[in-house]
C-alpha cells in the first residue's frame, strides 16, 4: 500500500502563487507516475500534470500549461506542483494519486486508472 498526503493549499490572490507537496509513504517502490488532479463543485474532475516517479516524463492539463510545474525529489518520496499566475478559475480541491504503471499521454489523464489517491488540499483564488 501506499499513502499520500498533501499539503500547501491555501487562499491566494489572483496573480499569486502555491506550491503544493505531496508526500508518499509505504510501498514507494511500487510508485511508477505520480499525477495531481483537481475538483471544483459543479465540475468534472480535471488532469493537471503528472510526473514519472523515475522516467524522465512530465505532463501538463492545457489549462495549466505555462503556469504549473510538477516535480520530484525522490530521496524525500515527495512530489510538488509550483502553481505561478493563479486565476480564480484554478481554485480547487487539488488531489494527488499514484499509480503503480507506467502511463503515456493521454493515459495519464484518467483519475481512474490511478491505484492511490490522497485526501485533497483546498487551493482558493478569489475573483
Amino acid at each position: 500500500q501506499v499513502q499520500l498526503v498533501e499539503s500547501g493549499g491555501g487562499l491566494v490572490q489572483a496573480g499569486g502563487s502555491l506550491r503544493l507537496s505531496c508526500a508518499a509513504s509505504g510501498r514507494t517502490n511500487s510508485i511508477y507516475v505520480v499525477g495531481w488532479f483537481r475538483q471544483a463543485p459543479g465540475k468534472e474532475r480535471e488532469f493537471v500534470a503528472a510526473v514519472g516517479w523515475s522516467a524522465d516524463i512530465e505532463y501538463y492539463g492545457d489549462s495549466v500549461k505555462g503556469r504549473f510545474t510538477i516535480s520530484r525529489d525522490n530521496a524525500q518520496n515527495t512530489v510538488y506542483l509550483q502553481m505561478n499566475s493563479l486565476k480564480p478559475e484554478d481554485t480547487a480541491a487539488y488531489i494527488c494519486a499514484a499509480r503503480s504503471q507506467y502511463c503515456a499521454y493521454y493515459g495519464c489523464y484518467d483519475y481512474h486508472s490511478y491505484d492511490y489517491r490522497g485526501q485533497g488540499t483546498q487551493v482558493t483564488v478569489p475573483s
